[in-house]
């Protein structure tokens, strides 16, 4: 057996030369340890069976040695041998917990302690948190179990193998293995608003007013936020809400808002009763929650200008027939952003994650100018959302940066509005600077090789909808069969990361230009061409940039240790790069414009990082730039300034407390999607925030 060359690959991914001296020894032991000798020929029988190659696993090295022992009538010793092996396994992940486990506490905060999928949105470090990271290696094994024995029965062992074998190297990333539960919904509330949660387990019945109603839609998120891995958005939130304030106070309600209508001893306005329930709703969904591993849940809503709504809601019926009230909505959804805006000078609100929908013509002119100057007022006034623009209402964002399209506007009494219903079952995600660097580096066409790591992962994701549809089969997943969400308007999404850093590496300068806009359109065009080619009218496939809050820093990590051109310590989420000076405010827009945008079906978002906050006027005109652009889907970041030591929070980009002079600040700003402590932010993506260049006008 000649294997002097050849290196094998260890139980953490890494490599090293092979050695037959090993596996001798392992199997003397096995037969010492029931007392029976073995001699150099017996010995070399059992060798000669092996299969060694370069590259082989250790445990595949292990499963050759149990099936020659057997081959060779050694059942005793095989016994022993895998009885050995497992007691090894068993201690080596014992040790490996108990080292996880000392080096979480000792690490400054959640985020950094977290070995897998760490996230900002865990703010405190505690005992409730490790319980829910000491179980995910397990739950890592069990996913990739799961898809590869799907794999098999769809494709074939060796298309298994190659998923195995990309994904240990880096080229693909599963994202949330961590979790059973499929990924992001926007659902529609219509099945709760008829029946309370008692068709996806729940014991509440349906609000029937204005306090039901608050207390409720608390319970439900929680209910189906337990059931995701990812974002729970309700695009009818507000609509609902000011469909039972109607209720209980009339249909003019927001005409007279500082009316007396609450005759107890408060004496409460209308105002005060529904910042209440603003109040009731917002914090307890802040709220950590055992379910999600003491974070709160990923909560988002909508607001809408006037087109928007009517092409989303104008056949919609609530189920005492009336229709939803335009006038009353608006008031509302602009009360609540006020609200949420001020409310945030008093504590770190982190969710709802906000979405203003705009609708602009065929000449860049905002349909509803009244809705979009509202826009412009509430980011002057330091108010931190996202806004979604279109030149049709045949398409919106409603998870953070989920982009769907929306195929059916209509009406159904049993569920509700059909355009909102949609999310992404499944993520997996495409390392484009290390696929890109291997196909050049090895002499290959990166379109050839690119494409087929996308088919793979395609088939890869058409798997995982079969384990999906099974686990719905035996009633696993009540919120598809109550019809919160409809399995096929869910995406299995094609995620992508690196695309900068790949561009720099073939030496393209990252700005618009037609060399760069090209790279862009080709390989985010090779998504798009299998997302088409896979389609059908059960399964829907697309492409996101994905925020990347932990893959972004691991992508990086791996590809730098193993020799690849690695230009910053996290890939970028955008289509810039995030510490470049050199860019204006309206190069950013260009660069998430129409050209670059057009084959991200699954969306991508542009975070103008601004140092301090602009008039009203100003945003308007970026407003009007990015319809210009093609640019649908963007926030602006301007640092909060939160005090260490007196509390408060000032919506500027500060170096001292201007309530009480210290030094000792922190800042809020948005990890990715959302917004937290930059203290919170794990240590690479702290070091990520402070590299940010922020642009002034």
């Amino acid at each position: 057996m000649e294997t002097s060359t050849f290196t094998i690959t260890k139980r953490d991914g890494t490599t090293e030369r092979f050695s037959l001296d090993k596996i001798m020894n392992a199997i003397i032991k096995a037969f010492a340890s029931l007392d029976q000798p073995i001699d150099l020929g017996r010995l070399s029988k059992i060798l000669s069976r092996l299969d060694i190659h370069n590259g082989i696993t250790v445990e595949e090295i292990q499963n050759q040695v149990e099936v020659a022992l057997m081959e060779e009538g050694y059942y005793a010793v095989a016994k022993s041998f895998i009885l050995y092996r497992q007691q090894h396994t068993e201690d080596r992940e014992t040790m490996e917990k108990l080292r996880f486990l000392s080096e979480y506490v000792d690490a400054a905060n959640a985020a950094t302690g977290s070995k897998y999928d760490a996230n900002a949105n865990v703010e405190h470090k505690n005992i409730a948190t490790l319980i829910g990271e000491l179980p995910k290696s397990n739950f890592i094994r069990l996913n990739r179990r799961l898809l590869t024995d799907r794999i098999k029965k769809m494709y074939g062992k060796e298309l298994a193998d190659r998923y195995l074998d990309l994904l240990t190297h880096h080229f693909i990333y599963k994202n949330d293995e961590t979790s059973l539960a499929n990924y992001c919904a926007s659902i529609t509330m219509y099945p709760w608003l008829l029946g309370g949660t008692v068709s996806i387990g729940g014991n509440s019945t349906a609000p029937t007013n204005l306090k039901s109603f608050c207390g409720g839609f608390i319970n439900m998120v929680f209910m189906v936020s337990s059931m995701l891995s990812g974002a729970c958005a309700t695009p009818e939130f507000l609509m609902y809400l000011n469909y039972f304030i109607q209720k209980d106070y009339g249909k003019d309600y927001w005409k007279d808002p500082e009316r007396v209508v609450d005759l107890s001893l408060k004496q409460r306005t209308m105002d005060k009763v529904i910042t209440d329930c603003f109040e009731q709703i917002a914090y307890s969904l802040n709220q950590p929650t055992g379910a999600r591993n003491y974070q709160s849940v990923f909560w988002n809503i909508a607001y809408y200008d006037e087109p928007y709504f009517r092409s989303l809601f104008g056949e919609f019926r609530f189920p005492d027939g009336s229709e939803p009230d335009w006038d009353g909505l608006k008031w509302l959804q602009k009360r609540f952003m006020k609200w949420f805006n001020a409310e945030r000078t008093k504590t770190v609100l982190t969710f709802p994650v906000e979405t203003m929908a705009l609708l602009y013509d065929k000449d860049g002119r905002f349909v509803d100018e009244e809705m979009a100057q509202f826009t412009a007022e509430m980011y002057a006034e330091g108010h931190s959302f996202f806004t979604y623009i279109s030149d049709n209402a045949d398409s919106l964002s409603s998870c953070c940066r989920l982009r769907n399209e929306i195929t059916d506007n209509g009406f159904s009494y049993t569920l509700g509005a059909g355009g909102v219903s949609t999310g992404s079952k499944s993520v997996l995600t495409i390392n484009l600077n290390r696929c890109i660097q291997y196909a050049v580096n090895h002499q290959m066409d990166y379109r050839e090789f690119l494409t087929d790591i996308i088919d793979l992962c395609h088939k890869v994701q058409l798997a995982y909808n079969e384990n999906l549809k099974e686990l719905q089969s035996h009633g696993m997943l009540p919120l598809f069969d109550a019809g919160y969400i409809n399995i096929a308007r869910q995406y299995l999404t094609i995620g992508v990361n690196g695309l900068v850093e790949a561009a720099e590496f073939m030496g393209i300068p990252i700005n618009d230009n037609p060399q760069y806009r090209e790279f862009v359109q080709t390989v985010l065009g090779l998504v798009e061409k299998k997302n088409k080619e896979y389609r059908t009218k059960e399964v829907m496939f697309n492409c996101e940039m994905i925020p990347a809050e932990n893959v972004g820093v691991k992508h990086a990590k791996w590809d730098r240790e193993d020799g690849y051109f690695v230009p910053r310590d996290c890939y970028n989420s955008y289509f810039y790069i995030v510490e470049d000076q050199s860019l204006t405010v309206l190069d950013k827009f260009r660069l998430h414009g129409a050209p670059y945008i057009e084959h991200l079906t699954g969306g991508s978002a542009l975070h103008c990082n601004l140092e301090e906050h602009l008039t009203q006027q100003q945003y308007m005109q970026l407003l009007e730039v990015a319809a210009k652009e093609g640019c649908n889907y963007f926030t602006f970041n301007i640092p909060n300034t939160i005090c260490n030591d007196c509390g408060h929070i000032d919506k500027r980009y500060l170096k001292e407390c201007p309530k009480c002079h210290s030094h000792n600040v922190d800042y809020l700003t948005r990890v990715i999607g959302y917004l937290r402590r930059v203290s919170n932010f794990s240590k690479p993506r702290q070091q990520e925030a402070a590299r940010r260049y922020y642009a002034t006008m």
